[in-house]
């Protein structure tokens, strides 16, 4: 049994929409604790006009009764606020108003390569669909990933660690307990002192009219061993988070533990020597691998970390052509934030999230809750795996 999920809507239309299907029946869900993931989604430094319109909230309105999952497919929807002054342009519907089109692509945005691809004349028809304001709808839908991993004992937490070139020091991997409050720091970063360097360089940045990208790491604890295989590429674990992350808009690069570090360093120093203890049983003193070997959780934390370009809306736009006369030009100027790390986080908290309780749901199966709590605790036991 897998666990899907699927987002429609545009940035600008009337809402988004997101589909969970394959959750077990009996699944308690919580109104609050979802609404707060969508709440954290709009957080840090660097955010634009458009988070003081939106306050999103994700309404179920399909698949939940009183609370609580049914076994079907779970439907969200997120509103639109900003639909209000977009009406005629993004009407689902024709209407009266001469809607002028979009010409000018954007450098590093999906303008040009999707009117070419689509067929499309105005830039608008594949702008609206690419805009990371998708990622709300992952964020609902994460949330319900969440809600189930949690369930099971396991907890998804995410912080920045750079923005631009300003870096967290980080002595070691943080634990659960580090992320109180990393939610009240304007960056998301762990480091105080980092923090307000960050907040800094995003202010110097802003004012030259430039966007401003960075790193974030997410990580899992409480994840099982074995979920994901060796036994054939597509089960490979690593595979699907990394497919998951790099799906996020503005994300180029993805590395789980140590990451591209590991390039660098001796075998010696690369891999997480194995131990056994009658009390621990087997267990590992580092996570350089990020809690992955062969494609398959360790049972240590997962560990993945992923960069951010900078946004391609820029207020001092870049060169660009107009495709409807094919004369230079600047390209398309609209509202934007200048610095998104902080939230992008949160986005792939979800990502995360979506793809290791699809692996349990892979793993142990189960119509009801109940079930894939019993498969769990059985599984565990057999092979002797206490939480640390």
């Amino acid at each position: 049994m897998a666990l899907r999920l699927t987002t429609a809507g545009e940035s600008h239309g009337p809402g988004l929409t997101c589909v969970v299907e394959g959750l077990p029946a009996g699944l308690e869900l919580d109104q609050e604790l979802i609404d707060g993931d969508m709440a954290r989604r709009q957080l840090g430094h660097g955010r634009g006009g458009r988070m003081k319109i939106e306050r999103d909230s994700a309404q179920v309105t399909a698949g939940v009764r009183h609370g609580r999952t049914l076994g079907g497919p779970v439907a969200l929807q997120v509103a639109n606020r900003d639909y209000a002054n977009w009406e005629e342009r993004m009407n689902p519907w024709p209407v009266e108003a001469d809607v002028p089109e979009v010409h000018l692509p954007r450098p590093g945005h999906a303008d040009l390569v999707g009117v070419w691809k689509y067929g499309f004349s105005d830039v608008r028809n594949v702008l609206e669909r690419a805009s990371a304001r998708e990622t709300a709808a992952r964020v609902a839908g994460g949330a319900l990933a969440k809600a189930f991993l949690r369930a099971l004992g396991v907890e998804v937490r995410s912080h920045v660690v750079a923005i631009g070139p300003v870096r967290a020091a980080r002595s070691g991997p943080p634990g659960l307990g580090d992320f109180a409050g990393v939610d009240d720091d304007p960056v998301r970063c762990l480091e105080p002192e980092v923090s307000k360097a960050m907040v800094d360089h995003i202010n110097v940045q802003r004012k030259a009219n430039e966007s401003i990208g960075g790193v974030f790491e997410v990580v899992a604890f409480g994840v099982a061993p074995g979920l994901g295989s060796h036994v054939a590429w597509e089960e490979r674990l690593d595979g699907r988070l990394g497919m998951a992350m790099l799906s996020i808009q503005s994300i180029k690069g993805c590395g789980l533990g140590d990451g591209f570090d590991l390039a660098g360093r001796p075998g010696s120093e690369a891999h997480d020597e194995i131990f056994h203890d009658a009390e621990r049983g087997y267990y590992r003193e580092t996570n350089r691998s990020g809690g992955l070997e062969g494609g398959m959780t360790t049972g240590e934390p997962i560990v993945v970390r992923c960069a951010a370009k900078p946004l391609p809306t820029l207020t001092k736009p870049l060169r660009s052509v107009d495709i409807s006369t094919r004369e230079p030009a600047e390209a398309l100027r609209e509202r934007t934030d200048s610095c998104v790390v902080p939230a992008a986080g949160v986005v792939g908290e979800a990502m995360v999230a979506h793809v290791l309780a699809d692996a349990y749901r892979r793993k142990f199966g189960g119509d009801h809750i109940d079930d894939v709590l019993a498969a769990v605790r059985a599984y565990e036991e057999r092979i002797g795996w206490r939480r640390s």
